[in-house]
């Protein structure tokens, strides 16, 4: 199991790491705009996410 999550952690890692390598200045301007959201509507986007990738997963596993 705790391999399992490394491989996950390291996999969000480099998920995590292909926009700042590809398009440096677009991310820059993602990570501004984000500083300037509402919480509420960055709360609801992560939740959002959680949900996608929790459902994907439960698919995915099955």
């Amino acid at each position: 199991m705790w391999e399992d999550l490394m491989r996950a952690a390291c996999l969000m890692l480099v998920i995590e790491g292909l926009l700042p390598a590809i398009a440096p200045e677009r991310w820059r301007q993602t990570v501004a705009a984000l500083a300037t959201a509402n919480p509420a509507t960055i709360r609801q986007v992560g939740i959002g996410c959680m949900l996608l990738g929790a459902t994907a997963l439960f698919y995915y596993h099955r």
